[in-house]
């Protein structure tokens, strides 16, 4: 889906899908498929802050020897 991007832009790119459930172009029909995108790129950021984690723990356990 988004791979390339940074988490950044992951999360701006999550919020500007938030922001069109209340927008005037919401649409129902367009509803299911929206959300299910934004689910996707939900547990994307949540896999790479994951990833972010572990290796901040690295390297504070490396820097605490």
């Amino acid at each position: 889906m988004s791979e390339n991007k940074t988490l950044n832009q992951k999360i701006e790119d999550l919020e500007n899908q938030v922001e069109w459930f209340y927008s005037d172009e919401f649409s129902l029909d367009e509803a299911a498929k929206k959300y299910k995108d934004s689910i996707g790129l939900a547990k994307e950021i949540e896999n790479d802050l994951r990833e972010l984690k572990n290796e901040i723990e690295v390297l504070t356990e490396d820097f605490s020897k």
